[in-house]
């Protein structure tokens, strides 16, 4: 055994008193000592470590000691370090000194450390030191270290308190056994000392908070009170222990299991399509689906806004996994397919993933499939949304159009993609495959035996890759279990890629059909990664493992499905060698394939060790306990069977590998074996090699528990097994994986802590975040140091090199960022905080997930007569070894509880629930060669027994059976006290509960409690004489954990599985005290789990106690176990401390049952609870009876109370008597009140009650009234409800979500706080200074200047600005409602935007403050800096940034905005803005019928038969005197005073339904014919014939009047159905309000208060009752002082004054005096009023999502509206506004869709075309929406004209015409007459650049010009797709309105009216030979006349330099010869 051990005396010339404590860390594993306290400047510690080492002491390692000043409540402040090289201890192994330490700035200090080290190596090459040597340090622990366990919160110590089988007598083996619990028992950061041993054994294992700085400072070491884990949901997930693990609660499966979804698109338009004069279609595709649009006629940018809606009832990875994929095709007929222009595609995955999972205006950039050179080939505008159940889809505020027509801004494309995706080559290689199953009978095989004369294997299996919705298959290789195919498959595809996914798949070749054998998905985010540093996609060649279903053949496989991918795979099938690549392509290179057909080609051969090197592996497993066995399968015996890969598999027929290979890899291990730290000889290592694998348990008979479960009669002798198999050694893998996981398992416990800290309101929750990022910092500089090991270990792939440095980035960065919010926690952002660091979990989890599979998982199955029944699956990464403990699994070496369910489908729903068996099971996995380990982990007080035939040399053979000799006997006492919001199983929508409670072998029941979802049992179960095994010490630390179970009790029939909930005992051993703090236990809550779904709650404390033995037992014992070693058994030191005695049952009414005793049962106090009867609505019929006479009881904690009978429901469903009350006992602490049920019940004739439906409130909290503080400043309003609710002395409260109250206001009761008073700040000024002080009377003051004035400003300021015309001022006659609507939505949009770009800047802010941290820089500086910091998130949002730029300039152009009177447009429901109007009166649903059993409860809707109305108050007695003194205060009433009568009251309701948007589609067509409906009680309305035909964002604009009387008629129904000519019409979807809320809530829903006062106009007042009434009537109820109006437009209410304009105008102009702006004025304020203020309902249009009670939980559309009620007891009110939708302007008459011709200029020499051609275009226009309406018939069948609203686009074509053969496009301009580029004042100046420039030119709009003339050219594309210029067009456009045109009427083309002239053609002709010379000067000389003198010019050039040249040499020889 070698070991390092460090013998630290002291550490001398400290500063100061104090208490010291010093760390000392090798090889990363830190000790600490224990603290020296009190000590002056010398520290003796005098104290040994010891660190067991498994490899060699290297001379270059480590050893640092630090010195810390130890403080009990702070944390220890460093006082310095000593670091050490080890290079002569491993030399000469022994060595003595005193050296100073170093501080922070590695100066050294005066405090020095003397310190003795010694080591002993293997082979006693290094110093030898005898056994006892190191043990008599004079110590005052016998020798023992203080090893670290996993929690502090573990009771016994490794100290003094050692049992005697583990104390020291000084020899080796028994050393080793003490120090073998070493590495299971050393965890990171946190420390356990055993001074103090005897108080630590009393710890509860949930501290309280008052408990912990005593705690703090009995626990030594460096404890900051945050790393204490404070509070669980379970105590079970509180890992206490270091040799159990934590057991899975949830059970079923959640993947695989169906669920809809609803994908809809909308195509928008297409825009820049590549092409000449095409007919474009869209098509959209997902999966198999296709939808396409309409066809457009003849152009590139059609305009389509069609609407598509896809339904799939699918797994959600299947849904994810589909492609959507958008094409073009070009001139598609009935007859031809039509050619593709371009196509995108991208997987549901990447929408679903987006934010509100929904693109929404986005551009789709069309590429060609076929010619991946070609680059874009257009875009299409779209918004695609998925919708899954319960998601709700937000439509995004629609932003201006200009914005949208930036393409380059809006791309369809996830946040992070570049827009310029190029092309790239993704190669999978296949190289070969293992382990196949056999995939045919062994019948065909005997037959094929006889026929061929040979055995073959059966499969022929091919691989098969899915990608992009592209396939591609390998070759087949016949009959082969270990095919090889060495091929690999290309696709081509732009990266990176929008479809996340890659399926690989082994199937079978058949020739009836093709099976799966394997499933495998890749998916890209984890190959890759997309940083700075990132790496393109790539993967092996790794193994991948495939499971599936079990390997026997069968015909009809049921598990099928698992092979295809879908659900968890339950056993293994084989596994696949592959590996993957990306290649970017350039597509310039010339010798590039330019298809993306899928390729197949071969590749070379891989290397044997390309993989990795081949070791051996060693699989142990002990089961210790296997209890609740299904009772079905009870009666046959049963054993257990563990696989790993095909390894242990000895039913299902495995292809072992072959001998030669096996015989190989033992001959590989020979080597190594001497290095081993094995103490065996060499002789053992052979016979080592034939040790046969045991992977099956004995069979064996089950004994039953109860009547639902048995169990097996392991008792004392528990069976193990064991299995050899050889893998690639790849651990470093899943090394990485482990610490990344359990960093992140630490994590989440930490944060459910923080949660849960919130949740019960306990103090200090960021006290314990801070611990929680102390130890995720922690825990990532560990990973860092630890990770870079084995760096060039055989096998290695560029993924695993990648993945390692990002991950060590990655972590390096979190943990510098954890540093850095730790700093920034304090009490006010612990929750933003918590956000954040959710974050790292999930990030934490992703880096987790190792994407190169190596050893495959290991399979638990329970085997009953040989067949399959049951099964586990445990990764093998999580039961890995390691002798690094971080890298160790989490279940490595400890006992895990294990739940054994179904297979595959079978697992589903109800039968996933059960428990089929319930393991303890110990497993331990590692290599062959460490394997001497491999039971450290167990329970100690165990031998081995070995399998028989092992002889007696064979010490290394791993035993076949534990057999445990020591017991330990225990008592379990459960106090089961109640249980909460259990699920209802019963068809009366309650259950009839019982607990069953399961400890070991033992189970026990409660009693039954009919007819409750929330039991009070008070039931004490004890469990007598439970046998536990193993060392007492251990079972202390490790209780195994208790099941409990909650069944419904059912008269026939066997018991309903409710839910179940895992829990630990507090154990007591014989030799403790029972007493505080760990005794008596405190009750907690257990969550309830019921499949995936919660169930409820249980309330209830567990202690296990072990009873001491009596001398008799003691002796007997002794004489039946004297053939070998005495056990110890344990006695407790004061002789036999008796149990804490059992109180008899004290009610004599309950029989035997023992009740909660009570130390355990809560403290109670008295409470009065007041119940306010409202109410019974819409009751439905029970057992086809309606329900006549119902009565409502109110019960809580045992008391209650009952309401009056209503005598008959029809008539008057009011209670008669309204506030009844009771009295009860409930406990003190809030958090353990009792839910309050609420039942109704209808009263039959001759005595009998029938329940009609019952309602469980399970939190009072929000009910508790608390006492006004008398003193309090009374803006603040005094009372105060606990969770922010406000409860007024009168009752009343008011909901947290008081919407937009300035929360300022409140915050700052001094100061001058200025209130804006209105929305629009640019045109009205308002000096608004508020004083807030309680007594002084505050002054409020509103300038609103006269209207007149007003306008007369804005002609001033519009005149100064000169830009805009007189017509845009806004004319009185031409506003009306829309007009205030469309700028209401103008505003609202605003709003929206300026929230997200503060969000935007908030966040980046964090961002940098985080960043800035790290750096420690100051937030100014950086932001000075931020341009360059944050250059990349503004590259990540180009559009961003123009947003911004767009608000800036909004803001600036503001004030040219006309003033129109606003209303508030709310984008949700009204009741999400008011809390539901529950302000005084609540809304009880009514449940009957069992619950479904789908996901979250999606179908309780269903089960609700009513609705209870009325509220609870409920408070402490006795209450102080003042409240019941207050004048007028009624004792009837309680707290409940000056609530309205409920009588009933006559109400006209009247609904305006503005618009409907994004309608489901309910016709083939895609479209729907919609029409309202609204309901009221008995009265109906149908607008049937007033039918919007073929529209999906229908303009209703209409209102309905409707009458009623509340209480009977309150529920309005608003529905919107689809018209059908034939059968019956569809609804589309449906709203319903609750009238009456409204109508009775103080926040004054009946009638929306107008921001403006007018008595005429537009904006007309709607109440019938005048603002000052309403102002006089609020008072008067409020009890409020005033309203007093005083001069000078004053008005004074209670103690504020506000002021405000005091005229108005009449129709005739006239003006006069009046006090309603003022009165106006305070209700717009109202919520500033103290103590009865709130926000009144604005004037409002609220927008009500559309549901289909078909189609649960998903939007069916939206339909824009809002009610206003008028009491009839009041004076009516006038007509209703008319909002009928607006007329389109008509310019001109008539309504096609205009295409017309020019005549033809014929024989056009030039190029020129004169036409002198008049086209006139008919339209209607709307000038608001910028759109034309058209209304046409879709086709020849259909029955009406559809409308449609098109942009107005003019396109001009130029065409070649040609009198045989087709006419020639020439080119073509589409001008958007909303903005067009100004036409160019000659021919010259225009050109492409006003096309190519379109965005930088200043634009016009012809509906402000009306008239414009110009060029504008005429463009076309080449082949290259480049745009060029192919003409010019002179054109004059002139805009009239139809009474204008009529008035001076003009002709087409050249007609009369008004004809045009002639244009002037030349009479040219093309026959040439009549006239030739005309037409050679037309053809020539015109075209190319400046061609030709320029070539007349270089000839003559040319002519004149040859004569030079001839003439030149004559005249130079006459020159020379002087001729």
């Amino acid at each position: 055994m070698m070991a390092l051990m460090v013998h630290l005396k002291t550490v001398a010339h400290l500063r100061g008193r104090g208490d010291r404590i010093a760390k000392v860390t090798f090889r990363g594993l830190p000790f600490y000592s224990r603290v020296a306290e009190n000590c002056d400047d010398v520290a003796h510690f005098n104290e040994t470590f010891r660190w067991p080492i498994a490899s060699r002491l290297d001379g270059n390692e480590m050893l640092e000691i630090q010195v810390y000043n130890y403080s009990k409540v702070f944390s220890n402040r460093l006082v310095g370090t000593f670091c050490m090289v080890l290079q002569k201890v491993a030399e000469e192994g022994h060595l003595e000194l005193t050296d100073t330490l170093i501080d922070d700035n590695n100066t050294s200090i005066k405090t020095n450390v003397t310190i003795e080290i010694r080591y002993q190596s293997m082979d006693g090459t290094v110093g030898v030191w005898s056994d006892g040597e190191f043990l008599d340090v004079p110590d005052d622990r016998d020798g023992m270290f203080a090893f670290e366990t996993d929690s502090l919160l573990s009771g016994q110590s490794h100290g003094s308190g050692t049992s005697p089988g583990r104390s020291l007598q000084g020899s080796i083996p028994t050393f080793r056994k003490a120090g073998k619990g070493v590495f299971s028992a050393m965890k990171l950061g946190k420390i356990k000392i055993s001074k103090d041993d005897h108080k630590k054994g009393d710890e509860p294992a949930i501290l309280d908070m008052e408990d912990l700085d005593r705690k703090a400072m009995r626990l030594a070491g460096s404890l900051d009170p945050d790393t204490i884990s404070l509070a669980s949901v379970t105590a079970v997930t509180t890992n206490v222990s270091n040799k159990r693990s934590k057991p899975d609660i949830k059970m079923e499966p959640s993947s695989g299991r169906p669920v809809d979804y609803q994908i809809s698109i909308t195509v928008v338009e297409a825009r820049q399509l590549i092409g000449l004069n095409m007919d474009p279609v869209v098509c959209v595709e997902i999966g198999d689906d296709k939808k396409y649009t309409s066809m457009k006629e003849s152009t590139n940018c059609p305009y389509y806004n069609e609407y598509f809606v896809f339904d799939f009832h699918v797994p959600p990875h299947v849904m994810f996994d589909k492609i959507i994929k958008l094409s073009v095709i070009h001139s598609k007929n009935l007859l031809r397919s039509g050619t593709l222009v371009g196509t995108f595609k991208m997987d549901v995955g990447t929408v679903y993933s987006q934010p509100e999972h929904q693109f929404y205006h986005k551009w789709a950039i069309l590429s060609d499939p076929d010619d991946i050179t070609a680059g874009c080939k257009g875009y299409i505008k779209c918004d695609i949304a998925v919708v899954g159940k319960g998601d709700n889809i937000k439509t995004p505020h629609k932003a201006n159009e200009t914005d949208e027509d930036d393409i380059e801004g809006n791309l369809l494309l996830p946040e992070g993609i570049p827009a310029e995706r190029q092309w790239a080559r993704f190669y999978v290689k296949i190289y070969r495959a293992e382990g196949l199953p056999k995939m045919n009978t062994s019948i065909m095989a005997n037959v094929k035996k006889a026929f061929i004369g040979e055995n073959r294997d059966l499969v022929d299996p091919y691989v098969q890759v899915q990608f992009a919705g592209q396939k591609g298959k390998t070759s087949v290789q016949k009959s082969s279990y270990e095919p090889i195919w060495n091929e690999q498959i290309i696709f081509t595809e732009l990266f990176p890629p929008l479809c996340k996914r890659m399926k690989v798949q082994i199937r079978d070749s058949d020739k009836v059909n093709d099976v799966a054998i394997g499933t495998h998905f890749v998916d890209l985010r984890k190959i890759s990664n997309d940083g700075d540093k990132g790496f393109l996609p790539t993967m092996g060649p790794a193994w991948a493992n495939m499971y599936g279903s079990t390997r026997q053949y069968t015909l009809m496989d049921e598990h099928q499905d698992l092979n295809e991918g879908l659900g968890e795979g339950v056993s293994f099938r084989a596994r696949l060698l592959l590996s993957v690549a990306v290649e970017i392509l350039d597509t310039t290179a010339p010798e590039i394939m330019s298809s993306t057909e899928v390729q197949v080609e071969g590749v070379s051969n891989i290397s044997e060790s390309a993989t990795g090197k081949i070791d051996e592996f060693f699989l142990f497993g002990s089961f210790l306990e296997a209890t609740m066995i299904d009772r079905k399968i009870g009666d046959k015996t049963i054993s257990f069977e563990i696989t790993i890969g095909n390894y242990g598999n000895q039913i299902d027929g495995v292809s072992k590998p072959s001998s030669a290979k096996k015989k190989k890899k033992d001959g590989e291990n020979e080597e190594e074996e001497n290095e081993l730290i094995q103490n065996s000889s060499e002789d053992e290592a052979d016979e080592e090699s034939d040790l046969v694998s045991v992977s099956c348990t004995p069979p064996m008979k089950p004994v039953i528990t109860d009547r639902n479960y048995f169990h097996l009669p392991y008792f004392a002798k528990k069976p193990c097994v064991y299995i050899r198999s050889w893998w690639q050694d790849q651990r470093r893998r899943l090394y990485n994986s482990n610490m990344m996981d359990k960093i992140a398992d630490k994590l989440e416990e930490g944060l459910n802590d923080v949660q849960e800290i919130i949740k019960t309101e306990k103090a200090f929750p960021e006290r314990r975040l801070r611990g929680v990022l102390e130890d995720l910092s922690i825990g990532c500089s560990r990973f860092v140091t630890l990770a870079n090991k084995d760096v060039n270990q055989a096998g290695r792939t560029k993924l695993d090199r990648e993945r390692l440095k990002s991950c060590m980035r990655e972590m390096d960065s979190m943990g510098q960022q954890a540093k850095q919010i730790r700093t920034q926690v304090k009490k006010n952002t612990v929750r933003d905080k918590l956000k954040l660091v959710q974050n790292f979990l999930q990030k934490l989890r992703f880096l987790a997930d190792e994407p190169q599979h190596s050893i495959p998982d290991v399979f638990v199955w329970m085997m009953s007569n040989n067949k399959r029944i049951a099964y586990a699956r445990i990764p093998s990464k999580d039961i890995l070894y390691s002798i690094v403990d971080e890298e160790t699994g989490k279940d490595c070496g400890k006992v895990k509880a294990v739940f054994l369910k179904l297979p595959g489908k079978k697992g589903f729903g109800p039968a996933g629930w059960t428990v089929q068996a319930k393991l303890e099971l110990y497993l331990w996995l590692g290599l062959n060669k460490q394997r001497k380990d491999f039971l450290s982990g167990l329970p100690n007080g165990f031998e081995e027994i070995k399998a028989a035939q092992a002889g007696p040399g064979l010490q290394s053979v791993p035993p076949v059976s534990l057999v445990y000799n020591m017991k330990q006997v225990f008592q379990l006492r459960a106090h089961m006290y109640q249980a909460r919001s259990l699920f209802a199983a019963d068809s009366s929508g309650l259950s009839d509960p019982f607990a069953r409670v399961f400890f070991s072998t033992h189970s026990q029941v409660t009693e039954v409690l009919s007819e409750t979802l929330c039991p009070t049992w008070d039931q004490l179960l004890v469990f007598d004489d439970v046998e536990l095994f193993g060392e007492a010490s251990e079972l202390r630390d490790d209780p195994p954990i208790i099941v409990v179970e909650i069944y419904d009790q059912d008269t026939v029939g066997k018991a309903e599985f409710i839910g179940r909930t895992f829990a630990k005992p507090t154990i007591k051993m014989c030799d403790e005290h029972y007493g505080p703090p760990r005794f008596p236990p405190q009750l907690e809550y257990y969550q309830v789990y019921r499949g995936n779904c919660t169930a409820g709650e249980l309330l209830a404390a567990f202690e296990l106690l072990q009873i001491p033995f009596d001398e008799e037992a003691i002796r007997r014992a002794l004489i039946a176990v004297h053939n070998f070693a005495v056990p110890q058994i344990k006695i407790g030191q004061g002789g036999r401390a008796d149990l804490p005695p059992l109180e008899g049952p004290t009610d004599s009414e309950r029989g035997p049952i023992l009740p909660v005793p009570l130390g355990i049962r809560p403290v109670l106090s008295r409470y009065r609870i007041e119940v306010l009867f409202w109410g019974l609505r819409d009751l439905k019929r029970i057992n086809l009876a309606q329900v006549d006479r119902p009565r409502v009881d109110i019960e809580c904690a045992g008391r209650g109370v009952q309401s009056v009978l209503i005598q008959n429901y029809k008539k008057n469903p009011n209670f008669s008597i309204l506030v009844k009350w009771f009295e009860v006992d409930l406990p003190e602490n809030e958090l353990l009140h009792p839910p309050l049920n609420i039942r109704v019940v209808d009263c039959r004739a001759f005595g009998r009650y029938i329940l009609v439906g019952s309602h469980a409130v399970t939190s009072l909290r929000r009910f508790i009234y608390s006492t006004p503080d008398k003193t309090s400043n009374n803006w603040a309003t005094a009372a105060k409800l606990m969770n922010g609710y406000m409860v007024l002395a009168n009752g009343g409260s008011q909901p947290r979500s008081s919407p937009s109250l300035s929360s300022r206001t409140f915050s700052r009761p001094a100061g001058d706080i200025t209130v804006n008073m209105d929305s629009e700040p640019s045109l009205r000024k308002m000096d608004t200074v508020v004083k807030l002080d309680a007594t002084s009377d505050a002054v409020v003051k509103v300038d609103m200047t006269e209207e007149e004035s007003d306008k007369e400003k804005k002609k001033k300021k519009k005149k100064k600005k000169g830009g805009m015309d007189e017509d845009d001022e806004p004319d009185e006659r031409v506003l009306d409602w829309w007009s205030k609507y469309f700028a209401s939505i103008e505003t609202l949009k605003e709003t929206l935007r300026a929230q997200e770009m503060a969000q935007a800047e908030a966040e980046e802010r964090e961002d940098l403050e985080i960043a800035a941290e790290a750096a420690d820089i100051k937030i100014d500086d950086l932001l000075l800096k931020g341009s360059k910091t944050n250059q990349k998130s503004k590259e990540k949002k180009g559009s961003k940034d123009k947003k911004k730029g767009l608000a800036a300039d909004g803001s600036e152009k503001r004030p040219v905005k006309a003033k129109v009177d606003e209303l508030l447009v709310y984008n949700k429901e009204l009741e999400s803005e008011y809390g539901n109007f529950e302000d005084w009166l609540h809304t009880f649903n009514l449940y009957r019928g069992k619950a479904g059993d789908d996901d979250e409860h999606a179908l309780d809707d269903d089960r609700i038969v009513g609705r209870f109305k009325g509220s609870l108050c409920m408070y402490k007695l006795p209450l102080s005197e003042e409240i019941t003194r207050e004048a007028g205060f009624d004792p009837n009433m309680g707290m409940f005073q000056s609530i309205p009568h409920n009588d009933p009251i006559n109400v006209l309701v009247r609904v305006y339904v503005v618009r409907a948007t994004d309608l489901h589609p309910a016709d083939i067509n895609g479209k729907a014919d919609p029409y309202i409906v609204i309901k009221l009680g008995k009265s109906e309305v149908k607008d049937k014939e007033n039918y919007i035909s073929k529209q999906l964002n229908p303009v209703f604009g209409k209102s309905f009047d409707i009458e009623a009387t509340f209480p009977m008629e309150s529920m309005l129904t608003v529905s919107v159905y689809d018209w059908d000519l034939v059968g019956t019409d569809d609804l589309i979807g449906e709203t319903k309000i609750d009238l009456e809320n409204r109508f009775y809530s103080k926040y004054r829903a009946t009638c929306g208060i107008s921001s403006n006062y007018s008595v005429h106009g537009y904006n007309v007042w709607r109440d019938p009752m005048k603002p000052s009434q309403i102002l006089a009537k609020l008072c008067k109820e409020g009890k409020i002082d005033g309203p007093h109006y005083g001069p000078g437009g004053k008005v004074k209410v209670a103690n504020r004054i506000f002021t405000g304009p005091i005229e108005i105008e009449d129709e005739n102009g006239l003006k006069k005096q009046t006090e309603e702006h003022l009165a106006l004025t305070v209700l717009n304020h109202w919520e500033e009023i103290p103590r009865v203020g709130c926000k009144l309902v604005p004037e409002h249009v609220e927008t009500r999502p559309l549901l289909n009670p078909d189609k649960p939980g998903i939007e069916q559309g939206r339909i824009e509206m809002w009610v206003d009620m008028f009491p009839m007891d009041m004076p009516a009110p006038g007509p209703a506004i008319d909002i009928s939708p607006r007329k389109p302007k008509r310019w001109l008459k008539g309504q096609q869709e205009d295409k017309q011709d020019t005549d033809v200029h014929y024989h056009s020499l030039t190029g020129e075309g004169n036409f002198n051609w008049r086209f006139v275009f008919p339209f209607d226009y709307l000038m608001a929406e910028e759109k034309i309406v058209i209304s046409k018939k879709e086709s020849m069948f259909s029955w009406d004209e559809t409308e449609y609203k098109i942009p107005p686009r003019l396109t001009l074509q130029v065409w070649d015409a040609d009198h045989f053969s087709a006419d020639d496009f020439l080119g073509a301009i589409e001008l958007d007459l909303n903005r067009f580029p100004r036409g160019a004042k000659t021919a010259k100046q225009c050109s492409l650049d006003m096309i190519r420039n379109e965005h930088e030119l200043p634009t016009i709009s012809i509906f402000k010009q009306k008239r414009v003339k110009g060029w504008w050219p005429f463009v076309a594309r080449d082949e290259n797709d480049e745009m060029e210029l192919t003409g010019k067009v002179e054109a004059e456009l002139h805009l009239v309105t139809a009474e204008e045109a009529e008035k001076s009427p003009v002709g087409l083309g050249r007609n009369e009216p008004d004809p045009l002239e002639k244009p002037n053609r030349p009479d040219t002709t093309f026959l040439w030979f009549l006239s030739p010379l005309k037409a050679i000067r037309y053809l020539v000389c015109n075209r190319y006349k400046w061609l030709i003198i320029k070539i007349v010019l270089a000839l003559l050039l040319l002519i004149m330099l040859g004569l030079f040249l001839y003439s030149m040499p004559g005249y130079l020889v006459k020159k020379l010869l002087g001729a």
